[in-house]
């Protein structure tokens, strides 16, 4: 039985400027009403093309342009489309395409009942953000085929079954999705995170959830991997809370010894202690009015959180950021207003199962948590950051030695910058970049300064390199370790999926990779061999 085949698709600016192309008589009119300045694509147009090749029998087309052009678009075409006119100011708003797309599917549903119909969707027409939506419905809701048009040839789009099995449900599970209003914003256009260098999504996302806790004076607990840029997020939430115009003080419990940390958190009279020849403020005094962050958390000792815990509490019918505390050597309470930003690259859930950490000191400090990404999660934002960073080392250098020259980076510097993973994220980028200018003789950074730079290995992860053949050169040796390079990549970006990451390697069964794992003893879970 042959199915009757339905075309979908959004008017787009390449149809109407094809359109206009050939109809010269009255082109200048269209044009104007379309804005459409000049030439745009190739003739006919995706729609046309798809018509002409593809033997639909109904087509349906969205459009947001003026209504004056669909008379005209319609006999263009030559084949009778249904145009369904939809208000959309903004060609990239997902929901309001949504709601749209949805709409006019909807319709089409209801018309063909349960006949058997192919729906056809095309692809080609509109912005990517309808493309998406379009992927979306139809893969989900309502079954169709998907089409493409590339120079002049009609070809189905084939979207992967995985997309939906694996990767929309981790997208449903995410809550940061709710967010994803915030990530229309640069990080530079947000009060208080103009220093934040990013456009990827996953740290507007983190702007966005940033933002919003600087909002109200509960605590955040900011998560990340070293060198994510914890305590700037920290400064940054300072500056967009009402708080900016109080102080800023920050606290680095790992950078300090443990029988010192409490003296400087709480302050200490005169005689407390070996060396305390005068009285001193301690952190929480100091930050009175304003923000006390204290980074790495997760390194106080269990009687320091104890005390911590006692301080965070504030009592009954005084404000969230009320803390009474005690300097050392003294009898009096004192007390002040501080709002409480912590940080720490451990998972904490682990170490309360470790009994390290004090789960109720973490449901205190944790009250909204941030999670960074680590650069190889945003790596479009990489060439930025290193840029950025570029110039910043250059200002620097410029200031120490007269006649500095400038450095650059090289497209091969640029490109490897953007593959490597980076595992001590943006600190690790800094000092890499800095040793790269210090040590280059020339006025370019290249490839070799920044593998040099980082070194050979880094915290188990090799720089990629030709090896030097001879000496003991060994080729299955050099083999197996590549082969546990790429599985344990594999197996982290797959969180532990063996089946994932088996596709993502190309192998057609798990038990194969299984074995392999077992072979070759490869621990992916650790950042050693």
């Amino acid at each position: 039985m042959v199915h009757s085949r339905i075309l979908v698709s959004w008017i787009g600016h390449a149809d109407l400027s094809a359109m206009i192309d050939d109809l010269e008589e009255s082109s200048q009119d269209l044009r104007r009403i379309a804005k459409i300045g000049s030439k745009y694509g190739e003739k006919p147009g995706p729609i046309k093309t798809a018509i002409q090749l593809g033997s639909f029998d109904q087509v349906h087309l969205l459009s947001n342009y003026d209504p004056r052009l669909h008379d005209s678009f319609a006999v263009w075409l030559g084949c009778k489309p249904q145009i369904h006119p939809v208000e959309l100011s903004d060609p990239t708003d997902y929901e309001r395409i949504f709601l749209c797309t949805n709409q006019v599917l909807t319709e089409i549903a209801k018309k063909i009942g349960s006949s058997k119909s192919k729906l056809c969707i095309l692809l080609s027409p509109g912005t990517p953000a309808m493309a998406v939506v379009w992927v979306l419905l139809g893969k989900s809701r309502y079954q169709a085929t998907f089409y493409q048009t590339v120079k002049g040839k009609l070809n189905e789009a084939k979207i992967p079954q995985a997309l939906f099995e694996e990767v929309v449900p981790d997208l449903i599970r995410d809550r940061d999705i709710n967010f994803q209003h915030l990530a229309s914003k640069n990080p530079a256009e947000v009060e208080g995170f103009e220093q934040v260098v990013g456009e990827s999504t996953p740290i507007r996302l983190a702007v966005g959830r940033a933002q919003r806790a600087a909002l109200r004076d509960v605590p955040v607990l900011i998560l990340g991997e070293s060198g994510t840029g914890k305590e700037l997020f920290a400064q940054a939430i300072h500056k967009a809370s009402r708080r900016k115009i109080g102080p800023f003080e920050a606290i680095n419990c790992a950078a300090i010894p443990r029988d010192l940390l409490e003296a400087e958190l709480f302050g200490y009279e005169k005689g407390a202690f070996t060396g305390a020849d005068r009285a001193r403020d301690g952190a929480f005094s100091r930050a009175d009015g304003g923000t006390l962050f204290l980074d790495e958390i997760g390194e106080c000792d269990p009687l320091l959180q104890t005390k911590l815990l006692r301080v965070l509490q504030p009592p009954a019918g005084k404000s969230p950021s009320y803390r009474e505390f005690r300097p050392i050597g003294s009898s009096k309470m004192l007390s002040s207003d501080v709002r409480l930003l912590a940080a720490t690259n451990r998972d904490l859930r682990e170490e309360i199962t470790a009994n390290r950490f004090r789960e109720d000191l973490y449901y205190r400090i944790a009250v909204i948590s941030l999670k960074l990404p680590p650069l190889r999660e945003r790596r479009m934002d990489i060439p930025i950051l290193a840029t950025a960073l570029l110039d910043k080392i250059n200002k620097e250098f410029e200031g120490q030695e007269p006649g500095y020259k400038y450095k650059e980076f090289s497209d091969s510097t640029k490109d490897f910058v953007i593959q490597y993973d980076w595992p001590g994220n943006i600190r690790q980028l800094y000092n890499s970049i800095v040793q790269a200018a210090v040590m280059t003789d020339t006025d370019r950074i290249d490839r070799e300064d920044m593998m040099e730079a980082i070194g050979d290995m880094v915290l188990g992860k090799p720089v990629l390199s030709e090896p030097s053949l001879g000496n003991g050169f060994d080729l299955e040796e050099h083999l197996n370790s590549l082969r546990k390079q790429y599985l344990r990549k594999a197996m982290r970006e797959a969180h532990g999926n063996k089946s994932k990451a088996a596709r993502l390697l190309g192998i057609k069964h798990y038990q194969t990779l299984d074995a392999q794992l077992e072979r070759l003893q490869v621990d992916w879970k650790d950042s050693g061999n």
